[in-house]
C-alpha cells in the first residue's frame, strides 16, 4: 500500500482527526500520515465537498502548530544535556551549537518561514530551534506564520487543482526540491568564494 492510499484510509476512518493527531506525528519525524500528502488530499476532499475548508485548515494549522510546539519543547529541555553529555561521539560541542546560534540571530527568523517547505527539513526544525533556545515569542511569530504558510500551500494545490492533486503534488515536491537544492549549492558557492577572498588577502 503507498502512502497515498495509507492517508485515505486514516481519513475515511478518523476524518477531521488525521489532521489533529496525523501532523504533530509528521513533525515528530514520523511521517505517517507524510503532511505535504495529507494536507494536499485534505484540499482535494475540501474541493469534493466532503470536508469543509475552514474546519479543515483549522484542524491542520492546529495539528501543525502542536508538533511544531512538541518538538520545540524537547529540543529546549533535552537538547543541550544530549549534547553536552553524548555531543563528543556525534562530533557536536556546545561551542559548535552556540555558534549555529549566532548565525540563527542573523537569517533563522526569515528561514522559518520557508523551512517547513523544504524536503527532510520540516522534522527537525523545532528540534533545532529548541536546542539553540530560541525565544518562543519568537517561535510563535515566525514558526507559527511558516506553518499557516505551508497549510495554506498544499491545502491549496489540492483545492484548486481537484482531480489533478496528485499529479501537482508530484510537480510541486520535485520543483521544490531542485529550487532548494540550487540555492544549497549557491549558497556553498557563496561560502567558498568568501573563504578563498579571504585567504588571499
Amino acid at each position: 500500500m503507498n502512502l497515498i492510499a495509507i492517508v485515505e484510509r486514516l481519513f475515511e476512518q478518523y476524518g477531521y482527526l488525521v489532521l489533529l493527531i496525523g501532523l504533530p506525528l509528521d513533525f515528530i519525524a514520523l511521517p505517517i500520515p507524510p503532511g505535504n500528502s495529507t494536507l494536499t488530499y485534505t484540499g482535494y476532499l475540501s474541493y469534493k465537498g466532503v470536508l469543509q475548508g475552514g474546519p479543515a485548515i483549522a484542524m491542520a494549522l492546529s495539528g501543525a502548530i502542536i508538533g511544531v510546539t512538541i518538538t520545540y519543547v524537547l529540543g529546549y529541555a533535552l537538547g543541550m544535556p544530549l549534547i553536552e553529555r553524548f555531543g563528543k561521539w556525534l562530533l557536536l560541542k556546545p561551542a559548535h551549537i552556540e555558534k549555529t546560534r549566532r548565525y540563527y540571530d542573523k537569517y533563522g527568523n526569515r528561514l522559518l518561514l520557508v523551512g517547513f517547505f523544504i524536503p527532510g527539513v520540516r522534522q527537525f526544525i523545532g528540534y533545532f530551534i529548541g536546542i539553540i533556545r530560541v525565544p518562543y515569542r519568537t517561535v510563535a511569530i515566525y514558526a507559527y506564520t511558516g506553518t499557516l504558510l505551508w497549510v495554506l500551500a498544499f491545502w491549496g494545490i489540492g483545492y484548486f487543482f481537484g482531480d489533478q492533486w496528485e499529479h501537482m503534488l508530484g510537480l510541486v515536491e520535485r520543483y521544490l526540491k531542485f529550487f532548494f537544492i540550487g540555492v544549497g549549492a549557491l549558497l556553498v558557492a557563496l561560502v567558498l568564494i568568501r573563504l578563498l577572498r579571504r585567504a588571499r588577502i
